[in-house]
């Protein structure tokens, strides 16, 4: 990596450090379990989460609230050693139906000393299918690091330490699979996964491992938050600085560790695999630059 590359991402992360300073909130007041409770810990003071995996189950908690557009961001740090076929999610998600929205940071464990695998996924009314892969520039499983969401209805941005890895655009092309008509709720999950997560399916789970634990911390959100029928915020977006022209395109930093980023660690993306897609979707025609 460049020296001007390296140096604009250590002033974003000390950015990201400044921007999320003083906003961590306890669990109970933004999240509940969704299942296996007794898998659900928390420090003594409310500040970091625990989600455990075992033979039996694993566990996932979720916003109370849902929102339609705007930044969501939570320091991860994930299962070390051997998680083959070990799944950590964070992801956006409007509900669990067929016709679900939905947005994905999904980690691929992997057997000790192999790196994890990130994978990103989009849903737009049941329809996912956009998967893209990528290897991290560091060992996520030996510190906490920022996975972030910015969502408007001009661009969705995956980040990773306020580095930008995926672009989404929203433009004439690409309205019909873009999603921004339906709220969503915020959601973290750890579960067994070996029969695909793992070298296809190849690794399985060592459950003499068990058992695994994901910790969180740090949950940030400044957003448009959903009150039915219709909040007013929605139409007050551009007020806010997640809505604004800045935040609908890649600043010039951005772009330059974007393109550092497309060289040298994505390892799949479904916009080149006419395997899978002889036709490719309309979307991978968008360039993420405009």
């Amino acid at each position: 990596m460049k020296a001007h590359t390296v140096l604009f991402l250590i002033c974003l992360l000390d950015l990201g450090r400044l921007m999320l300073a003083g906003s961590s909130f306890s669990f109970k007041e933004n999240f509940d379990v969704m299942w296996a409770p007794d898998h659900f810990s928390t420090s003594e003071d409310g500040q970091t989460w625990y989600l455990t995996l075992d033979k039996k189950t694993g566990c996932g908690f979720q916003t109370k609230n849902r929102y339609r557009f705007g930044w969501f961001s939570m320091k991860l740090k994930l299962v070390g050693g051997d998680s083959a076929g070990v799944v950590t999610a964070y992801y956006m998600i409007s509900d669990t139906g067929k016709e679900r929205d939905e947005l994905d940071f999904e980690f691929l464990g992997n057997r000790t000393g192999q790196p994890y695998t990130l994978q990103t996924n989009i849903y737009k009314g049941g329809v996912g299918g956009r998967e893209m892969r990528h290897v991290l520039w560091f060992d996520p499983t030996k510190d906490f690091h920022t996975y972030s969401f910015l969502w408007n209805d001009h661009q969705i941005v995956f980040f990773v330490d306020r580095v930008p890895i995926r672009i989404y655009k929203n433009t004439d092309a690409t309205k019909d699979v873009f999603p921004n008509e339906k709220p969503m709720y915020m959601f973290s999950s750890i579960w067994n996964a070996d029969d695909w997560a793992t070298r296809g399916g190849l690794e399985k789970t060592d459950w003499k491992n068990a058992p695994f634990v994901s910790t969180y911390k740090d949950f940030h959100v400044e957003a448009c938050q959903w009150e039915d029928p219709y909040p007013a915020c929605v139409s007050t977006t551009t007020q806010n600085w997640w809505d604004q022209y800045d935040a609908w395109i890649l600043s010039d930093g951005q772009k330059v560790d974007f393109s550092w980023v497309g060289r040298n660690l994505v390892i799949y993306d479904y916009c080149t695999d006419t395997t899978r897609y002889p036709k490719l979707p309309a979307e991978c025609s968008v360039s993420p630059w405009q």
